[in-house]
C-alpha cells in the first residue's frame, strides 16, 4: 500500500523485513497448528484485540504520512480506508462474540506513549510494520470467519 511512497529501501523490489515488530501491535505471526488449536473464543479475542490495535495504529500512520507525504492523497485515502475496514472488522468480531455468548474485551489505548519526535525513517518503519500486520491479520480474519460460518451456519 504505502511502500512506493517511502523511498529506498522500502520501495526497492523484493523489500521485506519480517524481523521488524512493534511492541504495541500484536504480531500476526503464529504457526497454523497453534492458531488452529485455539478455541473460537480465543481466536476471536485475539483478532478483536489486533483490529483494535490496528485501527489505532493506522490513525497514527495516517498522521505520520500526512506529514511525510502531504502531496499523496491516494496514499492518505488508502490508509483512511484501511482504518475504516479495521474498525468494521472490529465491530464484526464484537457482534460475533456477542452472538456466541463470549465476553468482549474492553477497549484500551494500545499505543501508549508514542515518541512524537520519531525520525522520518522510524515513522516509515512504523508504517511498514502496521500495514504489513494489517494485511496478515486481515487474511487471518477472512480464514477464521469462513471457519466460523461453516461451523455455525444460519
Amino acid at each position: 500500500m504505502q511502500l512506493q511512497y517511502q523511498g529506498s529501501p522500502f520501495s526497492d523490489p523484493g523489500f521485506s523485513a519480517p524481523e521488524l515488530q512493534l511492541s504495541s501491535l500484536p504480531p500476526a505471526a503464529i504457526s497454523f497448528k497453534t492458531w488452529h488449536a485455539l478455541d473460537d473464543g480465543e481466536r476471536l479475542g485475539r483478532a478483536q484485540g489486533a483490529f483494535l490495535a490496528l485501527s489505532q495504529h493506522l490513525q497514527l500512520v495516517g498522521d505520520d504520512q500526512s506529514d511525510l507525504n502531504p502531496g499523496s492523497p491516494v496514499l492518505l485515502a488508502q490508509l483512511g480506508a484501511a482504518r475504516l475496514r479495521a474498525q468494521g472488522l472490529l465491530g464484526n468480531m464484537a457482534a460475533i462474540m456477542t452472538a456466541l455468548g463470549l465476553p468482549i474485551p474492553p477497549e484500551e489505548d494500545t499505543l501508549g506513549l508514542v515518541p512524537f519526535g520519531a525520525s522520518a525513517f522510524e515513522r516509515k518503519c512504523r508504517g511498514y510494520i502496521v500495514t504489513r500486520e494489517y494485511g496478515h491479520w486481515t487474511d487471518r480474519a477472512v480464514r477464521d470467519l469462513a471457519l466460523l460460518k461453516a461451523k455455525y451456519p444460519g
